[in-house]
Protein backbone atom coordinates (compact mmCIF):
# COMPACT_ATOMS: atom_id res chain seq x y z
CA UNK A 1 0.00 0.00 0.00
CA UNK A 2 1.38 3.50 -0.78
CA UNK A 3 2.53 5.64 2.26
CA UNK A 4 0.29 8.26 1.83
CA UNK A 5 -2.41 6.32 4.26
CA UNK A 6 -4.38 8.26 6.39
CA UNK A 7 -5.03 6.07 9.38
CA UNK A 8 -7.93 7.45 11.61
CA UNK A 9 -9.12 4.06 12.91
CA UNK A 10 -6.94 4.02 16.41
CA UNK A 11 -9.69 2.81 18.83
CA UNK A 12 -9.86 -0.33 16.95
CA UNK A 13 -5.91 -0.55 17.30
CA UNK A 14 -2.78 1.51 17.16
CA UNK A 15 0.89 1.19 15.41
CA UNK A 16 3.52 0.30 17.56
CA UNK A 17 5.74 3.19 19.42
CA UNK A 18 9.24 2.31 18.67
CA UNK A 19 10.54 2.73 21.63
CA UNK A 20 8.08 0.39 22.91
CA UNK A 21 9.64 -2.18 20.11
CA UNK A 22 12.97 -1.30 21.20
CA UNK A 23 12.37 -2.38 24.64
CA UNK A 24 10.61 -5.66 23.59
CA UNK A 25 13.37 -6.94 21.23
CA UNK A 26 15.76 -8.44 23.67
CA UNK A 27 13.06 -10.35 24.93
CA UNK A 28 12.47 -12.08 21.49
CA UNK A 29 16.21 -12.52 21.07
CA UNK A 30 18.79 -13.52 23.83
CA UNK A 31 16.50 -13.27 26.46
CA UNK A 32 14.18 -16.35 25.71
CA UNK A 33 14.14 -18.19 29.05
CA UNK A 34 11.09 -19.88 30.43
CA UNK A 35 9.96 -17.36 33.44
CA UNK A 36 9.07 -20.20 34.87
CA UNK A 37 12.69 -22.03 35.26
CA UNK A 38 15.03 -22.49 38.42
CA UNK A 39 18.17 -20.88 36.54
CA UNK A 40 18.88 -17.54 36.62
CA UNK A 41 18.03 -17.29 32.69
CA UNK A 42 14.65 -18.04 33.60
CA UNK A 43 14.78 -15.66 37.19
CA UNK A 44 15.96 -12.28 35.04
CA UNK A 45 12.83 -12.95 32.62
CA UNK A 46 10.98 -13.36 36.11
CA UNK A 47 11.86 -10.27 37.29
CA UNK A 48 11.02 -8.35 34.05
CA UNK A 49 7.71 -9.33 34.50
CA UNK A 50 7.29 -8.51 38.21
CA UNK A 51 9.15 -5.04 37.35
CA UNK A 52 6.35 -4.59 34.90
CA UNK A 53 3.71 -5.43 37.08
CA UNK A 54 4.94 -2.87 39.46
CA UNK A 55 4.97 0.06 36.90
CA UNK A 56 1.44 -0.79 35.67
CA UNK A 57 0.51 -1.17 39.53
CA UNK A 58 1.80 2.76 40.14
CA UNK A 59 0.78 4.42 37.31
CA UNK A 60 -3.36 3.00 38.00
CA UNK A 61 -2.46 3.79 41.27
CA UNK A 62 -3.19 -0.25 42.60
CA UNK A 63 -1.60 -2.71 44.13
CA UNK A 64 0.78 -5.20 42.35
CA UNK A 65 -0.67 -7.97 43.56
CA UNK A 66 -4.02 -6.64 41.85
CA UNK A 67 -2.28 -6.56 38.17
CA UNK A 68 -2.62 -10.05 36.33
CA UNK A 69 -1.19 -9.99 32.74
CA UNK A 70 -3.28 -11.72 30.19
CA UNK A 71 -3.92 -12.28 26.14
CA UNK A 72 -6.16 -8.63 26.33
CA UNK A 73 -9.61 -7.13 26.95
CA UNK A 74 -11.42 -9.69 25.74
CA UNK A 75 -9.85 -12.65 28.06
CA UNK A 76 -9.93 -10.15 31.05
CA UNK A 77 -14.00 -9.17 30.38
CA UNK A 78 -14.46 -12.76 30.14
CA UNK A 79 -12.37 -13.56 33.67
CA UNK A 80 -14.12 -11.02 35.63
CA UNK A 81 -17.75 -11.66 34.60
CA UNK A 82 -17.59 -15.55 35.08
CA UNK A 83 -15.84 -14.85 38.65
CA UNK A 84 -18.57 -12.71 39.49
CA UNK A 85 -21.27 -15.52 38.58
CA UNK A 86 -19.28 -18.53 39.77
CA UNK A 87 -17.47 -17.36 42.55
CA UNK A 88 -18.88 -14.23 44.14
CA UNK A 89 -22.47 -15.42 44.03
CA UNK A 90 -23.65 -12.66 41.53
CA UNK A 91 -26.98 -14.08 40.01
CA UNK A 92 -28.32 -10.92 38.12
CA UNK A 93 -26.01 -9.11 35.35
CA UNK A 94 -27.07 -5.16 34.76
CA UNK A 95 -25.49 -4.19 32.27
CA UNK A 96 -26.27 -1.40 29.30
CA UNK A 97 -26.91 -2.24 25.80
CA UNK A 98 -23.58 -0.51 24.29
CA UNK A 99 -21.59 -2.67 25.86
CA UNK A 100 -18.56 -4.34 23.37
CA UNK A 101 -19.16 -8.06 23.13
CA UNK A 102 -16.53 -9.63 25.10
CA UNK A 103 -18.96 -8.09 27.60
CA UNK A 104 -22.44 -8.70 26.43
CA UNK A 105 -21.57 -12.02 24.46
CA UNK A 106 -20.16 -13.32 28.01
CA UNK A 107 -23.09 -12.29 29.76
CA UNK A 108 -25.62 -13.60 27.26
CA UNK A 109 -23.50 -17.20 27.57
CA UNK A 110 -23.78 -17.09 31.44
CA UNK A 111 -27.60 -16.25 30.78
CA UNK A 112 -28.32 -19.54 29.04
CA UNK A 113 -25.78 -21.69 30.95
CA UNK A 114 -26.28 -20.56 34.40
CA UNK A 115 -30.19 -19.20 34.36
CA UNK A 116 -28.44 -15.11 35.35
CA UNK A 117 -30.94 -13.11 34.69
CA UNK A 118 -29.45 -9.80 32.85
CA UNK A 119 -30.85 -6.22 33.10
CA UNK A 120 -30.12 -3.56 30.49
CA UNK A 121 -30.19 0.29 32.14
CA UNK A 122 -31.66 3.10 30.43
CA UNK A 123 -29.92 4.94 28.20
CA UNK A 124 -30.00 9.30 28.09
CA UNK A 125 -30.77 10.59 24.38
CA UNK A 126 -26.96 11.36 24.52
CA UNK A 127 -26.18 8.19 24.94
CA UNK A 128 -25.34 7.89 28.53
CA UNK A 129 -26.12 5.74 31.03
CA UNK A 130 -29.02 6.54 33.20
CA UNK A 131 -28.00 6.38 36.38
CA UNK A 132 -31.67 6.67 37.88
CA UNK A 133 -32.16 3.96 36.24
CA UNK A 134 -29.33 2.56 37.52
CA UNK A 135 -30.07 2.79 41.30
CA UNK A 136 -33.60 1.57 40.64
CA UNK A 137 -32.56 -1.76 39.12
CA UNK A 138 -30.27 -2.37 42.11
CA UNK A 139 -32.41 -1.18 44.75
CA UNK A 140 -35.29 -4.22 43.31
CA UNK A 141 -32.74 -6.85 42.66
CA UNK A 142 -33.54 -10.05 45.33
CA UNK A 143 -29.84 -11.12 44.54
CA UNK A 144 -26.30 -10.57 44.41
CA UNK A 145 -25.68 -7.86 41.38
CA UNK A 146 -22.53 -7.55 39.07
CA UNK A 147 -22.76 -4.36 37.39
CA UNK A 148 -20.81 -4.54 34.27
CA UNK A 149 -20.79 -0.95 32.34
CA UNK A 150 -18.04 0.06 30.11
CA UNK A 151 -15.71 3.33 31.12
CA UNK A 152 -15.54 5.16 27.50
CA UNK A 153 -17.81 3.47 24.73
CA UNK A 154 -15.38 2.71 22.08
CA UNK A 155 -18.20 3.57 19.02
CA UNK A 156 -18.87 7.19 20.59
CA UNK A 157 -16.52 7.64 23.39
CA UNK A 158 -18.97 8.74 25.91
CA UNK A 159 -17.33 8.41 29.16
CA UNK A 160 -19.02 6.68 32.11
CA UNK A 161 -18.86 8.66 35.49
CA UNK A 162 -17.43 5.52 36.78
CA UNK A 163 -16.91 6.77 40.67
CA UNK A 164 -20.95 7.44 40.71
CA UNK A 165 -21.33 3.71 39.64
CA UNK A 166 -18.85 2.48 42.02
CA UNK A 167 -20.75 4.65 45.16
CA UNK A 168 -24.17 2.93 43.82
CA UNK A 169 -23.00 -0.32 43.84
CA UNK A 170 -21.13 -0.40 47.35
CA UNK A 171 -24.48 1.51 48.45
CA UNK A 172 -26.18 -2.17 47.23
CA UNK A 173 -23.22 -4.76 47.79
CA UNK A 174 -23.12 -5.11 44.05
CA UNK A 175 -19.89 -6.17 41.78
CA UNK A 176 -18.73 -3.45 39.30
CA UNK A 177 -16.78 -4.25 36.28
CA UNK A 178 -15.92 -1.78 33.93
CA UNK A 179 -14.35 -2.38 30.34
CA UNK A 180 -11.77 0.40 30.48
CA UNK A 181 -10.14 -0.66 27.00
CA UNK A 182 -10.59 2.47 26.00
CA UNK A 183 -8.97 4.65 28.91
CA UNK A 184 -6.13 2.46 29.90
CA UNK A 185 -3.33 4.38 28.61
CA UNK A 186 -5.89 7.32 27.40
CA UNK A 187 -7.21 8.45 30.72
CA UNK A 188 -5.24 8.63 34.77
CA UNK A 189 -6.92 6.39 37.03
CA UNK A 190 -6.58 6.17 40.80
CA UNK A 191 -7.91 2.54 41.59
CA UNK A 192 -6.94 3.18 45.16
CA UNK A 193 -9.74 5.76 45.40
CA UNK A 194 -11.88 4.68 42.98
CA UNK A 195 -14.63 1.95 44.37
CA UNK A 196 -13.64 -0.42 41.73
CA UNK A 197 -13.79 -4.53 41.94
CA UNK A 198 -12.29 -5.48 38.06
CA UNK A 199 -10.95 -3.36 35.40
CA UNK A 200 -9.38 -4.23 31.95
CA UNK A 201 -6.73 -2.89 29.90
CA UNK A 202 -5.20 -3.60 26.34
CA UNK A 203 -2.03 -2.35 25.08
CA UNK A 204 -3.11 -2.26 21.47
CA UNK A 205 -4.63 0.71 22.28
CA UNK A 206 -2.44 2.63 23.07
CA UNK A 207 0.80 2.01 20.68
CA UNK A 208 1.51 -0.88 22.82
CA UNK A 209 1.52 -4.58 21.19
CA UNK A 210 -1.65 -6.74 20.39
CA UNK A 211 -2.40 -10.10 22.20
CA UNK A 212 -1.62 -8.74 25.44
CA UNK A 213 -3.76 -6.78 28.63
CA UNK A 214 -4.29 -6.47 31.64
CA UNK A 215 -7.14 -7.65 34.53
CA UNK A 216 -7.10 -5.68 37.68
CA UNK A 217 -9.27 -7.03 40.80
CA UNK A 218 -9.50 -5.50 43.59
CA UNK A 219 -7.82 -7.23 46.64
CA UNK A 220 -10.58 -7.31 48.77
CA UNK A 221 -11.89 -10.05 45.91
CA UNK A 222 -11.15 -13.86 45.82
CA UNK A 223 -11.54 -15.56 42.84
CA UNK A 224 -10.45 -18.44 41.11
CA UNK A 225 -8.57 -18.77 37.35
CA UNK A 226 -10.45 -18.53 34.24
CA UNK A 227 -8.23 -20.65 32.75
CA UNK A 228 -7.01 -24.05 34.17
CA UNK A 229 -3.28 -25.45 34.23
CA UNK A 230 0.01 -23.93 35.80
CA UNK A 231 0.56 -21.73 38.33
CA UNK A 232 1.55 -18.78 36.46
CA UNK A 233 0.10 -15.13 37.50
CA UNK A 234 0.15 -16.06 41.36
CA UNK A 235 -2.28 -19.11 40.23
CA UNK A 236 -4.91 -16.57 38.76
CA UNK A 237 -3.66 -17.47 34.68
CA UNK A 238 -2.47 -20.34 33.70
CA UNK A 239 0.05 -20.64 30.42
CA UNK A 240 3.37 -19.63 30.32
CA UNK A 241 3.75 -16.01 30.19
CA UNK A 242 3.98 -13.41 27.11
CA UNK A 243 7.05 -12.38 28.05
CA UNK A 244 7.60 -9.40 25.50
CA UNK A 245 3.99 -8.49 25.57
CA UNK A 246 4.27 -7.84 29.01
CA UNK A 247 7.24 -6.18 28.77
CA UNK A 248 5.40 -3.65 25.97
CA UNK A 249 2.70 -3.25 27.62
CA UNK A 250 4.25 -1.41 30.55
CA UNK A 251 6.84 0.48 28.41
CA UNK A 252 3.85 1.03 26.03
CA UNK A 253 1.76 2.74 29.56
CA UNK A 254 4.98 4.62 31.16
CA UNK A 255 4.95 6.33 27.32
CA UNK A 256 1.38 7.31 27.37
CA UNK A 257 1.30 8.33 31.19
CA UNK A 258 4.66 10.20 30.85
CA UNK A 259 3.16 12.15 28.28
CA UNK A 260 -0.83 12.24 28.66
CA UNK A 261 -0.74 15.75 29.27
CA UNK A 262 0.51 16.91 25.97
CA UNK A 263 -0.63 13.65 23.90
CA UNK A 264 -4.54 14.06 25.41
CA UNK A 265 -4.41 18.34 24.33
CA UNK A 266 -3.20 17.79 20.81
CA UNK A 267 -5.60 14.73 19.97
CA UNK A 268 -8.36 16.67 21.26
CA UNK A 269 -7.70 19.55 18.77
CA UNK A 270 -8.03 17.03 15.77
CA UNK A 271 -11.01 15.87 17.15
CA UNK A 272 -12.76 19.26 17.74
CA UNK A 273 -10.71 20.45 14.26
CA UNK A 274 -12.65 17.54 12.12
CA UNK A 275 -15.91 18.29 14.30
CA UNK A 276 -15.94 21.95 13.26
CA UNK A 277 -14.70 21.50 9.71
CA UNK A 278 -17.70 18.48 9.04
CA UNK A 279 -20.18 20.84 10.62
CA UNK A 280 -18.75 23.83 7.96
CA UNK A 281 -18.44 21.33 5.00
CA UNK A 282 -21.20 18.60 5.10
CA UNK A 283 -24.67 19.62 5.10
CA UNK A 284 -27.04 17.70 7.28
CA UNK A 285 -24.08 15.67 8.58
CA UNK A 286 -24.95 14.82 12.92
CA UNK A 287 -22.82 13.32 15.43
CA UNK A 288 -23.29 10.27 17.66
CA UNK A 289 -22.69 10.53 21.80
CA UNK A 290 -22.12 13.59 23.96
CA UNK A 291 -19.20 15.02 21.50
CA UNK A 292 -18.84 18.25 23.34
CA UNK A 293 -19.18 16.83 27.04
CA UNK A 294 -18.08 13.50 28.60
CA UNK A 295 -16.74 12.41 25.91
CA UNK A 296 -13.29 10.72 24.76
CA UNK A 297 -10.49 12.92 22.74
CA UNK A 298 -10.02 10.07 20.71
CA UNK A 299 -12.85 9.24 19.38
CA UNK A 300 -15.48 11.47 17.18
CA UNK A 301 -18.50 9.18 15.27
CA UNK A 302 -20.09 10.95 12.45
CA UNK A 303 -23.77 10.81 10.93
CA UNK A 304 -23.74 11.11 7.15
CA UNK A 305 -27.35 11.34 5.73
CA UNK A 306 -27.84 8.56 3.59
CA UNK A 307 -27.49 8.20 -0.29
CA UNK A 308 -26.56 6.16 -3.20
CA UNK A 309 -22.97 7.79 -2.63
CA UNK A 310 -22.73 8.26 1.05
CA UNK A 311 -24.05 4.30 1.45
CA UNK A 312 -20.52 3.21 -0.12
CA UNK A 313 -18.51 5.78 2.01
CA UNK A 314 -15.76 3.46 3.85
CA UNK A 315 -15.73 1.64 0.61
CA UNK A 316 -14.91 5.00 -1.19
CA UNK A 317 -12.58 6.10 1.86
CA UNK A 318 -10.87 2.62 1.31
CA UNK A 319 -10.12 3.09 -2.25
CA UNK A 320 -8.56 6.68 -1.37
CA UNK A 321 -6.71 5.40 1.48
CA UNK A 322 -8.31 6.70 4.26
CA UNK A 323 -8.74 3.90 6.97
CA UNK A 324 -11.95 4.80 9.00
CA UNK A 325 -14.75 2.40 10.65
CA UNK A 326 -18.14 1.96 10.26
CA UNK A 327 -18.99 1.66 14.14
CA UNK A 328 -17.01 -1.32 15.77
CA UNK A 329 -14.18 -3.01 13.97
CA UNK A 330 -14.70 -5.98 15.85
CA UNK A 331 -17.42 -6.92 13.58
CA UNK A 332 -16.49 -5.54 10.69
CA UNK A 333 -16.43 -8.85 8.69
CA UNK A 334 -20.61 -8.69 9.50
CA UNK A 335 -22.46 -5.82 7.70
CA UNK A 336 -25.34 -5.76 10.09
CA UNK A 337 -24.41 -2.47 11.26
CA UNK A 338 -23.58 -1.71 14.73
CA UNK A 339 -25.33 -2.11 18.25
CA UNK A 340 -24.35 0.73 19.61
CA UNK A 341 -25.83 3.05 17.08
CA UNK A 342 -28.69 1.27 17.15
CA UNK A 343 -29.03 1.49 20.50
CA UNK A 344 -28.42 5.44 20.52
CA UNK A 345 -29.57 6.61 17.08
CA UNK A 346 -31.67 4.19 15.60
CA UNK A 347 -32.17 6.21 12.28
CA UNK A 348 -32.59 4.21 8.94
CA UNK A 349 -31.08 7.03 7.05
CA UNK A 350 -28.12 7.80 8.49
CA UNK A 351 -24.57 6.48 7.53
CA UNK A 352 -22.38 6.57 10.36
CA UNK A 353 -18.42 6.45 10.37
CA UNK A 354 -15.91 6.35 13.23
CA UNK A 355 -12.87 8.64 13.14
CA UNK A 356 -10.53 8.25 16.19
CA UNK A 357 -7.39 9.60 16.24
CA UNK A 358 -3.68 9.22 17.84
CA UNK A 359 -0.85 11.45 18.52
CA UNK A 360 0.41 10.59 15.03
CA UNK A 361 -2.66 12.15 13.02
CA UNK A 362 -2.32 16.10 11.94
CA UNK A 363 -4.33 18.42 10.72
CA UNK A 364 -3.18 18.33 7.17
CA UNK A 365 -4.87 14.63 7.38
CA UNK A 366 -7.91 15.60 8.43
CA UNK A 367 -8.28 18.86 6.13
CA UNK A 368 -7.59 15.95 3.23
CA UNK A 369 -10.30 13.71 4.89
CA UNK A 370 -12.88 16.11 5.15
CA UNK A 371 -12.14 17.56 1.33
CA UNK A 372 -12.52 13.45 -0.13
CA UNK A 373 -15.72 13.40 1.92
CA UNK A 374 -17.29 16.88 0.65
CA UNK A 375 -16.62 14.83 -3.11
CA UNK A 376 -17.91 11.31 -1.67
CA UNK A 377 -20.90 12.89 0.08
Amino acid sequence: MSTNRIYFDNAATTSIDPLVLEAMMPFFTEKFGNPSSIYSYGRENRMAIEQARKSVAKILKAHPAEIFFTSGGTESSNTAITAAVRDLGCRHIITSPIEHHAVSHTAEYLNKLEDITISMVKLLPNGHIDLEDLETLLASSKERVLVTLMHANNEIGNILDIHAVGKRCKLYNAIFHSDTVQTVGHFPFDLRNTPIHFITGASHKFHGPKGVGILYINENVKVKPFLQGGAQERNMRAGTENLYGIVGFAKALELATEHYEEDSAYIGTLKYYMYDELKKHIPGIAFNGDVQGRSLYTVLSASFPKTEKSEMILFNLDIHNICASGGSACTSGADQGSHVISAINNNPNQVTVRFSFSKYNTKVEVDTVVEKLKELV
